[in-house]
């Protein structure tokens, strides 16, 4: 295995440039013979086992249970094969259309392999994510990988941040050294936290399950579980995405130490709707019928048939850039060029790991554990714990006025005017002031005053 390049250190970010590398990456010719893909994984696991080990000692959790210190070094070979890949894509006709109503458009995509392909550099997302304090600890009979950082600051609220798919726990990057050190980013130190990122089980770093039921609330149960063993009585938590249904599972099984949960991806709509809607109903439900129309192809695939659209997906790394981008433009707006809202590099950190990782089924398996635990509803149920929301308006609305029936301590409620789906990255800023302001509430009070009405 190729020596760690890194070392772990208590703050970091991720900093992203559109323009990465000028050096331009040598072609590959049709003669020159490359490992195969199976080979090239199999490669990868061994390098994660072997580089969780490498210059540090084993931790142990509250109750003896091992949290073994992890870094990751993707092996060399797998990104000439991945080079090597693009360049040999075969591409299809361009669509019919004038816009992304067919999907991708041709010309949006080879733009962005051809970034990938010769200016995108791996190792500079590697090397920084390995700055960050990482483990993995074996939960439920699954090695769950996770980012841990303590503040320096005291007092600080543990928080765990879960993310969704298309992301991984590159999501949170930029907002870790914010939420962790707020003074050395213009904030205070009462607004401290210790940051809590685990990745989804079959996501990133955590290992794939090869049994049925790893769903959001057996993810949940692993998740107050790790809280636990890092030694944590009192905490609060954060999702959006697949993180929002995790979150929401996770306060409804009242886990000892667990006070309050902020979501900004609230699901409020009712599974019955009423005859009689306001307009900001009508118009919710207007949306999310389109949505369901028009933009949830990948989600009927991914929960009906992950495995065969895994097989493509492992397959093509252009295939995988382009269901991942096609997401990255709906949840940034949809206005046909996510590159507004992030870098090519932020999106591309994120499809690379994907790729390098071989998570394309293991991660589309998660709609289909959804699917199979709750069928088709407009929500994830009733909270009773209390419940804060942040609100964007590049993402799927949620009425205010639904919300109380779902989240009947409700503390926190704020309607931003930018921002979208992936804010944590889009906006890293905006995302931490209101995790400071939604929290606050509840540094000194396990139960914080419910918020009025909206009139």
């Amino acid at each position: 295995m190729s020596e760690d390049r890194s070392v772990i250190r208590r703050k970091s970010g991720i900093k992203s440039s559109s323009r990465g590398r000028t050096k331009q990456m040598s072609k590959f010719t049709h003669q020159k013979k490359f490992p195969t893909r199976a080979k090239l994984l199999a490669t990868a696991g061994v390098s994660l086992a072997t580089g969780a080990l490498s210059g540090a000692d084993r931790a142990v959790g509250q109750k003896g249970e091992k949290i073994v210190p992890f870094v990751y070094h993707a092996p060399q070979s797998a990104l000439d094969d991945l080079k090597h890949r693009l360049t040999q894509t075969r591409w299809p006709e361009r669509e019919t259309t004038n816009d992304w109503s067919e999907g991708v458009p041709l010309e949006k995509l080879r733009a962005l392999v051809e970034y990938w392909r010769i200016d995108y550099d791996w190792r500079r997302c590697e090397e920084a994510l390995n700055r960050f304090p990482q483990f993995r600890t074996k939960i439920d009979g699954l090695n769950i990988h996770f980012i841990h950082v303590r503040s320096k600051h005291p007092n600080a609220l543990p928080i765990i941040l879960t993310h969704g798919w298309p992301s991984t726990m590159l999501l949170f990057r930029d907002v870790i050294g914010p939420l962790t050190d707020p003074t050395a980013y213009g904030g205070k130190a009462e607004d401290t936290f210790d940051v809590v990122v685990p990745s989804l089980p079959g996501f990133g770093f955590s290992e794939k399950p090869a049994e049925r039921g790893w769903n959001a609330q057996r993810t949940a149960q692993a998740w107050a579980v790790l809280m636990q063993r890092l030694g944590y009585k009192r905490y609060v938590a954060q999702g959006g995405d697949w993180g929002a249904f995790v979150t929401t599972a996770l306060a409804q099984q009242h886990p000892p130490g667990l006070v309050a949960i902020h979501l900004n991806f609230p699901q409020v709509v009712p599974d019955r709707i009423p005859k009689k809607l306001t307009p900001d109903q009508q118009r919710a439900i207007e949306i999310l019928k389109h949505f369901r129309n028009e933009g949830s192809g990948y989600l009927e695939m991914q929960s009906t048939r992950p495995q065969t659209i895994g097989y493509a997906l492992m397959d093509s790394p252009a295939g995988q850039a382009a269901w991942i981008y096609d997401i990255f433009n709906a949840g940034t707006g949809n206005h046909g060029n996510p590159e507004k809202a992030l870098t090519r590099d932020q999106m591309l950190d994120e499809i690379t790991l994907y790729w390098l990782t071989g998570t394309a089924a293991s991660s589309a398996r998660f709609y289909f554990e959804q699917r199979a635990l709750l069928g088709r509803p407009n929500n994830a149920g009733r909270v009773d714990l209390p419940v804060g929301v942040s609100r964007f308006p590049n993402d799927l609305p949620a009425p205010r006025s639904w919300a109380r029936d779902m989240y009947p301590n409700l503390f926190y409620w704020n309607e931003l005017n930018s921002g979208g789906h992936f804010v944590s990255l889009e906006n890293p800023e905006l995302f931490t002031d209101e995790l400071r302001k939604c929290f606050r509430k509840v540094r000194q009070s396990d139960h914080p005053d419910t918020i009025p009405e909206k009139e």
